[in-house]
Order: structure tokens, then sequence, then C-alpha cells
């Protein structure tokens, strides 16, 4: 690489950020929408006196996305992930009242 060029102006690198930003606005969209659902189950389960936090399910999904996961992301990461998206989630649903 030519020193003249710098990460800011290397095509290269200039399309796999804009790549990578369309792929983080698409996740934000979707962990909104995410947010959405989950909140309209929360009111849902407390009209229905269902308790909100079902751990058996939690633990289905979970070995249910590492069975669909084809990597890269492994199976300790995809663990923390979907565990920190729920976190994220019950937080949020709590904030918002729900």
């Amino acid at each position: 690489m030519s020193a003249d060029v710098s990460a800011s102006t290397d095509p290269f690198v200039r399309d796999l950020r804009r790549e990578i930003s369309d792929v983080d606005g698409a996740l934000v969209e979707l962990v909104n929408k995410r947010l959405r659902l989950v909140a309209k189950l929360k009111r849902y389960k407390e009209e229905h006196g269902i308790g909100f936090v079902d751990l058996a399910r939690e633990e289905w999904m979970l070995q249910y996305l590492q069975r669909g996961n084809r990597g890269p992301l492994s199976v300790e990461g995809l663990a923390e992930l979907y565990h920190e998206l729920l976190d994220l989630m019950k937080r949020e649903v709590q904030k918002s009242g729900g």
C-alpha cells in the first residue's frame, strides 16, 4: 500500500466501513423491533397473570440459535450475545414501563 493512502482514504477500507455501518443500522432497527415485541408480550403476560421471564424458553431459544449458527461467531460468543440481548431487553422494557 502506498504511504500516501490512509485508512480514511483507502477505497477498500471505506467500502467495508460503509457496509459495516449499514449492518450496524440494520442491527439497531432489529433490536428496536425486538424491543417493541418484547414490550407487547410483557403487557399481555401482565394482563393475564403470566410471569414475564421464562428461563426454559430462553434456554430453548439459545439452543435453537446455536443449531442455526454457521459462524464465524463461536458458540460462546453467541451465548454471550444472546444473554446480553436478553438482559438489555429486560432493562429497557422495565425503563419504559412496559
